[in-house]
């Protein structure tokens, strides 16, 4: 896929798809989209490049620097602005938000304020890792446990992780903190945006376990093995992925 971006993982591509999936049902060929929490704008610049009028915004002011100093298309625009502080009378065909709530501590507020922003027929998109996945469960929690609990063994560990290849850096966003406060399951995310008058239209998995050590020895390696791990997410029940992706509407 010539994605017009800097992604080159499965999980990442995949995504993109899944957002094509989404973009294919509407019937104009050009969409006001929103994109929250959009990091370095990889998303973003990935549907602008269709042609589609594409605002990113995010509250790291460092991220958004590196989505402008990337970005060419005036079709395309950046702003260190909260969702909360944009203009109300502004709608959306399509908002994505992809990896952010759960480093939200109140992402309740964030949902309702994209719910006012989604023009009538338009669809939000959310994806989230798998609170209780794999990635989170054997990565994630036990690395955060370390650095609040044991700050010079995970000092150790991530020099060790250095020297292995392992960089700890994500091409998605240059924010300075990308804690994780939320662990989704898909009954809790569903919970979560139904209440905002919203149904849930298109669910797919993302990954299963090509981010996990030691698999991500072999996987980073390996874009073949990273696309069987993605259509093995996608066969395997929901409570064993990595990561969920949503595509939710208006309820009549």
């Amino acid at each position: 896929m010539n994605n017009n971006v800097n992604y080159t993982r499965a999980e990442d591509l995949k995504r993109l798809s899944f957002i094509d999936s989404v973009i294919a049902k509407f019937k104009t060929d050009k969409l006001k989209v929103l994109d929250i929490g959009c990091g370095n704008g990889n998303i973003s610049r990935y549907i602008g490049s269709k042609g589609h009028l594409v605002t990113g915004i995010d509250i790291s002011k460092s991220a958004i620097d590196k989505a402008i100093e990337l970005n060419e298309m005036k079709n395309v625009a950046f702003f260190n602005i909260s969702a909360e502080n944009l203009n109300s009378n502004q709608k959306f065909d399509l908002i994505i938000c992809s990896e952010v709530i759960e480093h939200l501590n109140i992402p309740e507020n964030v949902i309702s304020t994209l719910k006012n922003l989604l023009k009538h027929k338009g669809v939000l998109i959310v994806t989230v890792p798998n609170g209780f996945g794999p990635r989170e469960v054997l990565i994630t929690k036990p690395i955060q446990w370390l650095k609040k609990n044991k700050p010079s063994l995970f000092t150790v560990i991530n020099n060790i992780k250095s020297k292995m290849g392992f960089t700890g850096q994500t091409i998605q966003s240059d924010a300075d903190d990308l804690t994780h406060v939320q662990f989704f399951t898909k009954k809790s995310l569903t919970n979560l945006i139904s209440k905002h008058n919203l149904k849930l239209i298109n669910f797919d998995k993302s990954n299963f376990v090509e981010t996990v050590f030691p698999f991500s020895l072999f996987t980073k390696r390996s874009i073949t093995l990273q696309k069987l791990d993605c259509k093995l997410a996608s066969l395997l029940p929901h409570y064993v992925a990595s990561g969920f992706m949503s595509a939710w509407q208006m309820k009549k």
